[in-house]
């Protein structure tokens, strides 16, 4: 079992900076692929970016591509979102998640097994 706790959401305007972090617990982490997802009111959760278990691949939506950034510190246990050139159209929920085991990595909500419960992040205009 993992356990995931976001934070680092909040009230930017629009152009600025937002780091996310997701820290977990429980089994071990460093050997899940993370990503990150969110969902704003009235439309369906999607997929914002992933990381693999050791940090060497990334990928991102290309809704965020190149404004968005996913590291991860496996020895905090931790996963970040940095977020710069936030936009109106960012506001939602962002949660991360840890895929299923034996996935590398993974950009649907069914490759996720396990689910933080998500941070507001809302960009004023």
């Amino acid at each position: 079992q993992v356990q995931l706790v976001e934070s680092g959401g909040g009230l930017v305007q629009a152009g600025g900076s937002l780091r996310l972090s997701c820290a977990a617990s429980g089994r071990t982490f460093s050997r899940f692929a993370v990503g990150w997802f969110r969902q704003a009111p009235g439309k369906e959760r999607e997929f914002v970016t992933t990381i693999s278990w050791m940090g060497t691949y990334t990928y991102y939506a290309d809704s965020v591509k190149g404004r968005f950034t996913i590291s991860r510190d496996n020895a905090k246990n931790t996963v970040y979102l940095q977020m710069n050139s936030l936009k109106p159209e960012d506001t939602a929920v962002y949660y991360c998640a840890a895929v299923k085991g034996g996935l590398q990595f993974g950009v649907k909500s069914d490759d996720y097994a396990y689910w933080g419960q998500g941070t507001q992040v809302t960009v004023s205009s």
